[in-house]
């Protein structure tokens, strides 16, 4: 599957504007598009900004997933021409848009419930509409129903011809039929034909025609595994080759340490990576098909769990050394070919280790440069040794800017959770 040329190099940014500025408001959060753009975010993932139901609505402002109108903004945030401002704004900087999309449920007091045909949901014996799993402030739409098909895609017209946005987050994205999606991406692509599809979902299926990218859950969760000692490299490693196997080669992954959910219902990065936290974040670039996620607040270490459905503000934004980590991240991604998303990305290979359990070793290379990665991804402090073959020589530290060398031989000592990014250009 050929995807939007832009996205093999993206880094993606989701923006969770009830929190990312005191104001709360698109219009506050188009002032950040600049630091952002210098801090070489390529895709603005914002969380839904759509109007939020009233029944049953959880906390003082209500879930984002719970959406009464698909095709109007929430006030909370301010008005459509607030939303067209940071589109064009985000668009001028060079950065692309995407939306959160919510197509398995809808709020219990949205506008399709009044307006469209009893059909069009699932209901039960006394014709109530149908709350999926716990989520009692939504109403589960009737896939059952090809009016409901249409109904969506009318509604993501709507955003990608009258207000320019360039693809979709599908939430939850198992939950719909995987042919509601492919036409969705048929019909769509017609429109756009750069169009990016991101499913909230794992599974070879997803790239069946639908969709560009899927999230990388499972590696996500070894990571946060080995970083709390639950589980060892190899896992990671397994999981790394097996999803080389099983998936297209033009399949990408979302690689992150945090997202909204896990932030808000798990803790934030630190609390669920701990001292291992800055080396995952950095893996989440280097590995094989990364479209790598940064998350609200991430960009300065922000230690806190947002409350969900309450204002719960970011105190500050200033750049500090986290923003600074991410900057070199973000160049590192865009600089070298290897690093590139998908069937575009160069190889990936592995130097075999005295610690395979405790350490990974291993190159990126294309044909325009080369990375090495060396990082001891446990608590202990170990006693590397490795050859490094005809990958020896001089090379440039990515961190640190300063030249060194890679020996044939590398030993010695290298402590917990430490990490090494080495470059060079053929």
């Amino acid at each position: 599957m050929q995807h939007a040329v832009w996205s093999y190099d993206a880094v993606v940014y989701e923006m969770n504007v009830r929190q990312m500025t005191a104001e709360g408001t698109l219009r506050a959060a188009l002032s950040r598009l600049q630091f952002l753009s210098d801090m070489g975010v390529d895709v603005v993932w914002l969380m839904p900004i759509y109007p939020i139901g009233c029944e049953s609505r959880k906390g003082s402002l209500g879930s984002y997933y719970s959406i009464r109108d698909y095709c109007a903004v929430n006030p909370e945030f301010g008005t459509m021409k607030d939303f067209d401002d940071f589109v064009a704004e985000a668009h001028r900087l060079g950065m692309k848009v995407v939306l959160d999309w919510v197509a398995n449920h809808t709020s219990r007091d949205a506008r399709w419930l009044v307006e469209k045909p009893s059909s069009w949901y699932e209901r039960d014996e006394h014709g109530v509409a149908k709350v999926p799993w716990d989520w009692s402030d939504t109403a589960k739409l009737n896939y059952d129903c090809e009016e409901v098909w249409q109904g969506q895609i009318e509604a993501m017209r709507f955003w990608l011809t009258r207000h320019a946005i360039d693809g979709f987050r599908c939430d939850m994205a198992m939950l719909v039929p995987i042919g509601f999606w492919q036409r969705v991406r048929r019909e769509l692509r017609s429109v756009k034909p750069d169009l990016f599809m991101l499913a909230e979902a794992e599974g070879v299926e997803f790239f069946d025609g639908a969709f560009d990218a899927c999230y990388g859950w499972e590696l996500h969760h070894a990571m946060c595994d080995v970083a709390q000692g639950k589980r060892r490299v190899w896992d990671l490693r397994n999981i790394i080759y097996g999803d080389g196997a099983k998936y297209p080669s033009s399949a990408m992954h979302l690689m992150f340490t945090s997202n909204h959910d896990e932030n808000s219902w798990s803790g934030s990065e630190f609390a669920r990576f701990g001292k291992a936290t800055e080396v995952m974040a950095a893996m989440t670039f280097l590995l094989p098909r990364n479209l790598p996620l940064i998350y609200t607040g991430q960009e300065f270490g922000y230690d806190h769990t947002f409350a969900f459905f309450d204002r719960d503000a970011m105190p500050r934004f200033e750049a500090n050394d986290f923003t600074e980590f991410y900057r070199k991240m973000c160049d590192l991604k865009h600089s070298f070919s290897a690093l590139r998303s998908a069937d575009l990305g160069g190889s990936f290979v592995e130097i075999n280790n005295n610690a395979p359990d405790c350490m990974m070793t291993f190159v990126r290379e294309a044909a325009d440069g080369r990375v090495v990665f060396e990082a001891n991804l446990s608590p202990y402090k170990l006693f590397r040794d490795y050859h490094t073959g005809i990958y020896a020589g001089e090379y440039c530290n990515a961190l640190t800017g300063c030249a060194t060398t890679l020996y044939e031989h590398e030993w010695g000592d290298i402590e917990p959770w430490s990490y090494r990014i080495l470059v060079r250009r053929d």
